[in-house]
């Protein structure tokens, strides 16, 4: 268990006048425990979750078939096992909860993510308990990251991002998006992932397409590369895109990639403490327009535990916080991405990197290859300069 989070947890516990924190999702279970129910994420009905009390009493809740994971992770955690067949989950719950004297108690649980199903029939067996929302304040303790969890986003962003620019620099026309997916899923591995999400590659005409996985499409000649991938590691995840071309670039794609450079310093310089979400993006769509490229709804957000988190830069509010807007504070770590799927020219160019929020500004993770230019596929096969730095 990560005794810092379960401090976090425990003092919005005061501030919210909670009696009990129940992390439901297979994100803030692994927040809390420290690792993931492999079948959680995959299968919804198989529960774990965690709760920890307003004293800082922390307990497990899990299935049967995920007890020897949970046992190895956490033997000296006390345990509740619910039988898959058999037990009804939410009654094993309930009688888990009053023998913790939670009976009566005000307990914040993941509304957004519990069955509402289970729900009423959690809170049927538990009638003098009061349930609320506590999705919002899980949302805003995973947005401030602990050293750990910096240094751990700092790794996944070396490997995904290194795992990309070598698969590019190995491939070139008359090979396959198909062979990019291969070198680049196992470069994820070989530098110490434990898994991947969300593989993106994108060419030639598919590259106008956000969240296409790989096809059978050969490389060509002057083809526009996009290829995103996330590394995994203890259910955290850092995302990186990069854009490449094949040979040489096609009409118009140096000078709106120059474009998009500027735009990702730009937005580095001005992501510090206190800083507005809103007005970075507004200042990136206006930045977007003096090329007539189209708006996107936003250009950066929270990462960590999930793809996104909050907050956004863009026209998404923070979670539980009206007004469209919210601030950049020390210890966030975002994936901010300059991009333009559809320039109009028959291609889409995306540059995606990982941003910590440190005391004076910012710090790139995400630092392995050379972004000011273009990357140019196939430079360890003919020996020509390669655009990583």
């Amino acid at each position: 268990m990560h005794k810092e989070i379960i401090a976090k947890q425990k003092k919005a516990m005061a501030q919210s006048g909670l009696d009990a924190i129940i992390s439901v999702s297979p994100e803030n279970f692994a927040y809390v425990a420290g690792f993931v129910v492999p079948s959680q994420p995959l299968i919804r009905h198989r529960h774990a979750m965690v709760i920890t009390t307003a004293d800082g009493r922390a307990e497990l809740f899990g299935v049967d078939m995920e007890a020897s994971t949970i046992g190895r992770n956490e033997p000296d955690t006390p345990t509740t096992i619910w039988a898959e067949f058999s037990d009804d989950p939410m009654l094993v719950l309930a009688g888990q909860l009053r023998d913790m004297g939670l009976e009566s108690a005000r307990i914040g649980i993941e509304m957004d993510y519990l069955p509402a199903g289970d729900f009423n029939r959690l809170q049927a067996d538990l009638p003098k308990a009061c349930f609320e929302p506590a999705e919002h304040i899980l949302a805003r303790l995973r947005q401030i990251k602990t050293p750990r969890e910096i240094e751990l986003l700092r790794r996944l962003s070396r490997i995904a991002d290194q795992s990309i620019t070598d698969a590019l620099a190995q491939v070139d026309a008359g090979d396959s998006e198909m062979d990019i997916a291969g070198m680049l899923t196992r470069n994820v591995y070989s530098l110490g992932a434990e898994h991947f999400k969300l593989l993106i590659v994108a060419t030639g005409d598919r590259s106008v397409l956000p969240n296409v996985g790989p096809s059978d499409r050969v490389l060509k000649h002057r083809d526009v590369c996009r290829v995103e991938i996330f590394s995994v590691i203890n259910g955290y995840q850092a995302g990186v895109c990069r854009t490449a071309v094949v040979g040489e670039a096609p009409e118009h794609a140096e000078r709106i990639w120059a474009h998009l450079v500027e735009c990702k310093y730009e937005i580095m310089d001005k992501v510090k403490p206190g800083a507005s979400c809103r007005e970075i993006y507004d200042s990136f769509i206006a930045k977007l327009a003096k090329l007539d490229l189209p708006p996107i709804s936003f250009v950066g957000h929270g990462i960590g535990l999930h793809l996104h988190e909050d907050p956004y830069l863009g026209l998404t509010p923070e979670i539980g916080k009206p007004g469209g807007d919210a601030e950049i504070e020390e210890g966030m770590v975002l994936g901010f991405e300059p991009l333009c799927y559809d320039t109009g020219y028959g291609f889409g160019m995306q540059n995606k990197d990982m941003l910590l929020v440190t005391d004076k500004g910012s710090e790139l993770l995400s630092d392995y290859a050379d972004t000011d230019r273009l990357i140019v596929c196939g430079t360890a096969r003919d020996g020509r300069k390669t655009a990583v730095a």
